[in-house]
């Protein structure tokens, strides 16, 4: 098992009628803003029900957060935090409002004249960015954002990963009763924007990290259990509830603690959506077959003890049993009704190279847990996922 520091200070409130403790979460003399993405949190009343139980504080509100949360809209929210005096933001909804949210915390805090500058730091210094406090109330469970202090912003820079230590969560509400109401290909996204979360920190390199391993294995095993079911029967408290946690134990540095991480999946993933606007979610399950079996050789120990203790593949040589891995995964992916190649979605062969030259535009050029998957790697990626 490698070295490693686990830091994790969110307070998480989980389950039925929690939304009420944000009377007792949120203090009493706070100043908050509300962020929140399209009009669903206003729709089916989540946000009428936030604001009751915020009454007495001064609230404010800030709509309008894009999937793949965009940098000139959230220097608005900035705008409005710094001129109304806000000390305590609160998220409402997915992983793409609560990373804009983590933006507009480090970002209310700096000093220099332009935030984009933040990216430069990837994980930025408690002396650059100090941070204000951040709730969230989660309405769609994928990216894990409400127990980790990253976030991906899109700027005219790309698609970039910001994190800070001060931009965790002071705490996080999940309800799962509060995603009954997300579209079912939504649902989908999430269940494999975790799985691939989960495989990208432990399907790598053995490390002899047993307890992350099988938890990682847990994970996906529960996924496998309740995908299609949660998507099919969307107000089954238990299957949602599953898939609400996994969601949260899959990013919360917990698996990925002295294991080897390689997030080529997520980079290459990032670059196709802001070519195509194609969703996340969809662009995971679109890579991850073809990685897989390009790096088949690479990946092999992991790839053989995915295939063996989530899928109960053990007979036959090990291309074999790697291959029949690989087909139950993409069989899982597209049971959920999402596309598993390029070509589901429109992109042509020709596209291929536009998606390499963003990757090198932005120094994706030495991709997965051991830096050796190249721009060339990349392309025969890609071309095996059309």
């Amino acid at each position: 098992m490698l070295n490693f520091n686990f830091y994790n200070p969110t307070h998480i409130v989980f389950g039925k009628d929690t939304l009420q403790q944000l009377n007792e979460l949120v203090p009493q003399d706070a100043r908050v803003l509300v962020l929140y993405g399209g009009g669903s949190v206003q729709r089916f009343g989540t946000l009428d029900k936030v604001k009751g139980f915020l009454e007495g504080r001064a609230v404010f509100e800030f709509g309008g957060i894009e999937p793949n949360p965009k940098y000139d809209t959230l220097m608005k929210a900035v705008e409005i935090v710094k001129a109304e005096k806000i000390n305590f933001l609160l998220a409402v909804g997915g992983g793409s409002v609560m990373d804009g949210t983590k933006f507009v915390s480090i970002a209310s805090t700096y000093e220099g004249e332009n935030a984009e500058a933040l990216f430069s730091y990837g994980t930025v210094p408690e002396s650059v960015a100090k941070c204000l406090p951040i709730g969230t109330v989660v309405t769609l469970p994928a990216t894990g954002s409400e127990m980790n202090n990253g976030g991906v912003i899109t700027s005219r820079l790309g698609k970039l990963a910001i994190f800070s230590p001060k931009a965790f969560p002071v705490f996080s509400i999940l309800d799962p009763e509060l995603t009954y109401t997300l579209p079912a290909t939504q649902v989908a996204n999430g269940v494999v924007d975790t799985f691939i979360h989960t495989v990208e920190q432990y399907v790598t390199l053995p490390t002899e990290a047993r307890f992350q391993d099988r938890t990682a294995e847990g994970i996906l095993q529960t996924l496998i259990e309740i995908g299609r079911k949660t998507i099919d029967e969307p107000t089954d408290y238990d299957a949602r509830a599953n898939l609400v946690w996994c969601a949260t134990m899959g990013l919360n540095g917990l698996i990925g603690a002295g294991v080897p991480q390689d997030w080529t999946t997520h980079m290459i993933g990032h670059e196709i959506t802001a070519l195509y606007g194609i969703d996340h979610g969809k662009t995971l399950a679109v890579l991850q077959p073809s990685i897989w079996n390009v790096r088949r050789t690479q990946k092999q120990a992991k790839l053989l003890q995915y295939a063996e203790r989530v899928w109960g593949i053990t007979e036959g040589d090990a291309d074999t049993r790697i291959n029949q891995a690989i087909d139950k995964t993409r069989a899982f992916f597209e049971s959920l009704g999402i596309g598993t190649h390029l070509s589901d979605y429109g992109v042509k062969p020709e596209g291929i190279n536009d998606i390499v030259v963003a990757l090198e535009k932005h120094g994706m050029t030495g991709l997965s847990e051991t830096g050796d998957v190249t721009l060339e790697v990349s392309r025969q990626i890609l071309e095996g996922a059309m």
